[in-house]
């Protein structure tokens, strides 16, 4: 049975998916395009990787990640933002990103603030391992709607002083899920500067960072370098599952202050799930390689051009600025997706699953996500299918 602070969770989305549609039939030939899980092909060396260290599969891997990765995460942050790590005391190997961002709540959050229970910050819609790590350690969840009149992003600025001294942690994904908004630099030295005022962590979730169509999203890491902010105010996460199509190596990091990383290495020695060896080594290489991840914006750049020449005159269409999510309004997104699936075979996402009702609304309510990872001919015809059905 579940503790009682979990009783009152949705399903997960794609559960509540699946009960709305698979009891009914396809409308046509099915186009998946509800998770976010990349179709590209990943560097075809990989698998060399793998299969020359595969006697690393009969060892114990290095808990928080051998030198060799650490290393080449290290160099790749600086060759991305500037910054120069450490990367014995900076960096920490992740089993995917989504072990990180829980875990981390876990190891970092603070179990009061002003004498009351922590509050962790939450975009809303998001992704929902925030909510369940916010709930695990026993703090108050605040959802921060992020709708078209913020940019789709949160609006830290407009909180009440008194609730942002009792934040604990504040969760910022950029580019954003679902919505493909980039924060700016003057955006994260706001929130660095609250975070340092209001004495809270920021947990900055960039698995998108590297799928953008012109200039690369600004980084966390790069504007509090620049600001010469405490490093343990900031905590980043990123991914090879975005970035260079890999969701099944489950390799991510987490780059944080030296005390920080400190607490993640010890809750990992109990609680931790180290990557294997063999993948360990494909990941330094691949976190090595940019000629992949040059040819994979390539793809994604084509998507884009399809999706804004198919959709471009639909009323309310905003093309995303990084990601590969649309996020279309609908006046219904279950409604929406149901309609879309028996007369069209198209799977999409109601908005509504990703987000939580906060200010008398659920800010996904309106609204379907629509995964751009099938392969660009597929994709497009699932666009010309959910546009004629739609706004036909």
């Amino acid at each position: 049975m579940f503790p009682e602070r979990f009783s009152n969770l949705p399903a997960y989305a794609f559960p509540r998916l699946r009960a709305l549609l698979d009891s009914h039939a396809p409308g046509g030939e099915v186009v998946h395009m509800t998770i976010g899980e990349p179709t590209h092909p990943f560097p075809a060396w990989v698998s060399d990787v793998i299969a020359a260290n595969a006697e690393g599969f009969g060892r114990y891997p290095v808990n928080e990640g051998m030198p060799a990765l650490l290393s080449a995460i290290s160099d790749w942050v600086g060759r991305r933002y500037g910054v120069t790590l450490d990367p014995g005391s900076r960096v920490m190997a992740l089993n995917g990103t989504r072990e990180g961002l829980y875990n981390a709540m876990m190891a970092l959050c603070p179990e009061a603030k002003r004498g009351a229970r922590p509050v962790v910050l939450l975009p809303n819609p998001f992704y929902q391992v925030y909510l369940v790590a916010a709930l695990s350690v026993g703090a108050e969840p605040v959802f921060l709607n992020a709708t078209r009149e913020t940019g789709y992003l949160p609006d830290f600025r407009s909180l009440a002083p008194d609730l942002l001294d009792r934040v604990g942690v504040a969760y910022l994904c950029s580019p954003s899920n679902p919505q493909g908004a980039v924060a700016s630099r003057d955006y994260w030295a706001d929130l660095i500067a609250l975070a340092e005022r209001h004495d809270f962590r920021i947990f900055a979730d960039e698995c998108y960072a590297e799928i953008y169509r012109d200039a690369p999203p600004v980084g966390v890491l790069q504007v509090a370098h620049e600001m010469g902010a405490d490093p343990e105010r900031i905590v980043a996460f990123h991914s090879l599952s975005k970035r260079s199509n890999l969701p099944g190596l489950r390799s991510g990091f987490v780059v944080a202050g030296p005390q920080s990383i400190k607490a993640l290495k010890q809750l990992r020695n109990y609680a931790g799930s180290p990557l294997p060896m063999p993948l360990q080594h494909a990941a330094a290489r691949v976190w090595a390689d940019e000629a992949h991840v040059v040819e994979n914006r390539r793809l994604y750049a084509r998507k884009y051009a399809r999706a804004d020449e198919i959709l471009g005159d639909v009323p309310g269409y905003l093309s995303p600025e990084a990601g590969f999510f649309l996020w279309l309004p609908v006046a219904d997104g279950e409604a929406a997706a149901l309609r879309l699936w028996q007369e069209t075979g198209v799977r999409v996402l109601p908005g509504a699953y990703l987000g939580r009702e906060a200010g008398g609304e659920n800010p996904g309510q309106g609204y379907i996500r629509v995964a751009m990872v099938a392969p660009e001919e597929e994709m497009a015809q699932g666009l010309i299918r959910l546009r004629d059905c739609l706004h036909g």
